[in-house]
This record gives structure tokens, sequence and C-alpha cells, in this order.
């Protein structure tokens, strides 16, 4: 008989109660931690074969490794606090080093520009080659660090949806900003009248939007306060690659005594009287009385709740984008380029509009190129590299992806061929494709969308799923599709608010 986590007969109002958690992707994982660390029995249920979701590794023939998922790792506090919660040294487990430079950056008239880490010595590398001034780049990245300083606290630490968070003076302090942080606005228009004399500029930050999947043309102003997250705070290359971070997490949870449970999907998540009381999965029945989906919560209802009345209002956000990701053995190293690379299209409107209202990709496309042999030099042979080649491009919805990827393949090493002068495609040894319909299949994201739903309205950050649930006692929700959103730090806050949710309750 399988393991049965919470015993039969547990009550379901006693301490620290065992607690189940649906997926083991860097929300769940996180989420397990600490709420081991807190004294609950956890069991992590996830259907793959191991642990990662989106973050997880696999290499191709000749010896080349690839991260699957995410490749940029910022505010590595986020990882850190979780081993000193625990009473870890965090560098026992888990090293990583502050990149810089951070990104090359190729335009598409030729211009190349790399983006230091030190702001200052960026200010002057913008006024060098693009002719903006030093001090508008200096005081629009202090704008960009008040926006963040302002709403972080509130926006990415706390609930949205608990009243107890609004009466906070920290709070009000911070609803009161919005205003003048640009919800009125976009993100490419405050980008705009910060540099009017340079659209490569404009492009270079209206990029940030793609951080949560969004759309820099229809996305608020709010948003600018992302640049800060790279040029202020830093970005960071971890030891090993990204999957080092949900490697060592997974060691660290095992210590504390987490249970994973692999190749056993969860079917149903049980109710009874307005709460939950356990799971179905293929093997067997668990009693919970808490339960934590780190599964993108459309899949949640639909497939886990299907007897429930799901909040559709909230399902129905438009989803953010998707992406169209190449993974390539290249035999040859390219001292121009570094960990990452931006090689920007000659039309950045024309590739949302085709993304967010055509739900396609446009014939000219930006292309972000990961190397993490330039910090690993065993991800690829002697002489080689691994190239992550990715696009944005719409979530699934039924689009002819065999005939969007072989176009979008040509468009992208058109754009190589042409930033490097040469042809890449005869130096590809190796090499497999992700898909949006994959992205969905491999890691249950619904569509594909990386992010959950877009941020691309002015409330879109209020309309995103709380971290539980409002009709379900002891169900709660963590990971990128829920609040406050997508992406290696968002999804360890998401884990944070959950645990200190289940916590104090």
């Amino acid at each position: 008989m399988p393991f049965l986590p919470t015993g039969r007969k547990r009550s379901l109002s006693a301490p620290k109660q065992p607690v189940a958690i649906i997926g083991a992707g860097i929300g769940g994982i996180a989420a397990a931690v600490r709420l081991a660390v807190a004294g609950h029995r956890v069991t992590v249920f996830e259907a793959a074969g191991s642990f990662g979701g989106k973050m997880h590794q696999f290499e191709l023939p000749g010896g080349y490794r690839f991260d699957a998922g995410p490749s940029l790792f910022t505010l590595p506090g986020l990882v850190d606090e979780l081993f000193r919660l625990a009473g870890r040294r965090p560098e026992d487990y888990f090293r990583y080093e502050r990149l810089d430079p951070i990104t090359q950056y190729f335009f598409a008239d030729g211009t190349r520009l790399t983006a230091w880490a030190d702001e200052d010595r960026f200010a002057q590398e913008v006024e060098a080659k693009l002719g903006v001034a030093a001090e508008q780049v200096r005081e629009f990245l202090r704008g960009s660090r008040r926006a963040y300083e302002a709403t972080a606290p509130t926006f990415l630490h706390k609930s949205l949806h608990r009243a107890a968070t609004y009466l906070s003076r920290d709070t009000l302090r911070a609803v009161a900003e919005l205003p003048r942080l640009g919800l009125l606005s976009t993100m490419h228009r405050r980008h705009q009248q910060a540099f009017p004399q340079d659209a490569r500029l404009v492009q270079l930050f209206d990029r940030f939007a793609t951080y949560n999947g969004s759309d820099p043309y229809q996305a608020p102003a709010t948003l600018s306060l992302i640049p800060h997250l790279e040029h202020g705070l830093g970005a960071y290359y971890p030891e090993g690659g990204i999957y080092s971070i949900a490697r060592s997490l997974v060691q660290l949870a095992e210590e504390l005594g987490v249970q994973f449970r692999y190749h056993e999907p969860v079917e149903e998540i049980l109710t009874a009287g307005g709460r939950v009381t356990g799971l179905r999965t293929n093997r067997d029945v668990y009693d919970f009385g808490r339960v934590v989906s780190n599964m993108d919560v459309v899949p949640t209802y639909r497939r886990l709740l299907p007897q429930q009345p799901a909040p559709e209002r909230t399902l129905a956000q438009p989803r953010s984008s998707s992406a169209l990701i190449f993974y390539w053995g290249v035999e040859r190293e390219f001292a121009e380029l570094g960990v990452h690379n931006i090689f920007f299209s000659q039309d950045y409107r024309r590739e949302f509009e085709a993304i967010f209202r055509e739900q396609t990709v446009a014939d000219d496309v930006t292309v972000y190129v990961n190397i993490t042999s330039k910090k690993t030099p065993a991800d690829a042979p002697p002489g080689h590299e691994n190239w992550f080649v990715m696009v944005n491009v719409p979530h699934d919805q039924g689009q002819d992806w065999p005939a969007l990827q072989q176009r979008t393949r040509a468009a992208v090493l058109r754009r190589l061929n042409q930033a490097l002068g040469l042809d890449v495609a005869s130096l590809i040894r190796a090499e497999r494709v992700w898909t949006p319909p994959g992205i969905a299949a491999d890691t249950s994201s619904w569509g594909g969308a990386l992010y959950g739903s877009s941020s691309n309205t002015r409330l879109a950050a209020f309309l995103r799923h709380p971290n539980f649930s409002g009709r379900l006692e002891g169900l709660y929700f963590c990971g990128g599709s829920v609040h406050p959103g997508g992406g290696i730090p968002l999804c360890l806050l998401s884990a944070q608010i959950v645990a200190d949710l289940i916590n104090n309750s």
C-alpha cells in the first residue's frame, strides 16, 4: 500500500498538519522548504520523473548540456534565504557570481552595445554608442529603482487579496504612488518620453516587458521598474547553470524530510463540505487537509477540480506570451558573445502586434541567445558552444506550429547571420526545438503561456489568481500563473506568501 502522508485518523485541526504540494517546479520546491522548516510534513507529487518543471536540463548528442527553461537569474538572496531559514550556509549548497557584462545587444542597424553591471559604466556606454547623455540614462535608472522600492514590498511580497494587506501604511503609500509611477500610461510611452532622441534605447528598455510575457505597447508604465532588477540589483550566473538552483533546493528539502513522489500525477483534488480533504493520484487516494497547487491555475481547475465552480473571470484573463526555443550545439566559439545576447528586430511594434493581436509570429524577430558554456565550459565540447535560442511567440491556440517553427527558424538565422557576418546554420551540429504545444504538454502550462496571464492592463496585477482559494478552505496556489507572477524570483515569492498564509492560518 502506498505511503499515506497524513495518516487516515489524523485530526484536520491539529497544528502543523501535513501538506501536499502538486508539482515540483521551483515554486513548489521553495514552498516545500518553507513549510518543512515551519514543522509541517510535506509531500510533493510530480507527474514527471524528476524535479524542476520548466527548470530542467538535458543533453544533446556531442556533449552539449542545456538548461531547458529559465535562463536569467536575479534576486539570488531569495534562494539564499531558504538555506538560512533551515540553519544552513547557502554556499555549502549553491554558489553564483554577478555577471559583468550582463548582456550584449545587437541592433538591426549594426550598432552593438554592452550592458555593464555598473550603472555609470553602462550610462557612459550608451552615451558613446547611441549619443544619449549618460545623465539621462542614470536618471531613468534612478526612477526605475524608486518605482521598485515603492511597490515591491507590497505588490510582490504580500498577498493582494487579503484585506489586512491594505491596512498598513506602507501599502496605502504604495497604492497612492501608482498614478505617479505610470499606471495610466504604457511602458513604451514612458521609455519614449525618457529617450525621445533614440529609438534604439527605447527598444532596449521596452524588451523588459517580455520578462513577464507582456507587450510594452500595452503594459502599464509601472513595469518600468523591471530594469532595476538587472541594472540596479544585478544579474547572476549560478555555478553549474540554472538547473543547480532546483537541484540544491531539492537536496535541502529532502534533508528537511520532504518526500518527492515522481511519476505520480495528481488526478483530482478531493473536497467535502467546502474544504480540501485529500488527493487522488494515478496510484492511490491520500488524506490531506491542506493542498498547494504549483500547477498552472487553469488546468488546476479544469482537470483537478472538475466538480467545483471555477473563477471564470480570472481564468479568462489574456495569456502571456510563450516561446519558441531552438537548442543548438554550435561548432565554434564567438568572442563577441556573452552569456546573454539580444539581436533586435527592425520593427519591434510589429513583433508585438503579431504576438498579441494576431496570435502569430512576425517575419522579422528579436532573437535571444543564452550561452552557458561561456561560464561552464563543460556544457559544450572544446571549441564549441551551446546556444539556447529563443523567440517570443504567442501561446498555443491551435496555430500551425510546424509551419511557424520552420518560418521562424529561417527568420532567426537571417537575423543572426546579418549581425555576426557568417552562415550560422553551417555551424549547427545538434538541435532540439521546444514549441508552445510542447511546453504545454511538458509543464502543464495552459497553452504554453510562460507566465500565466499577461500584464497588459493596468489592473492585471490585481486580477491574477490569489495564492489561496476563496471557496475551498485548505487550498493554496503558488507558481508563475498566480500572484505575484512568473519568473524565478516571483515564483519564489509566491512560495513565501503561501507558506505565510498556511503558517498563520
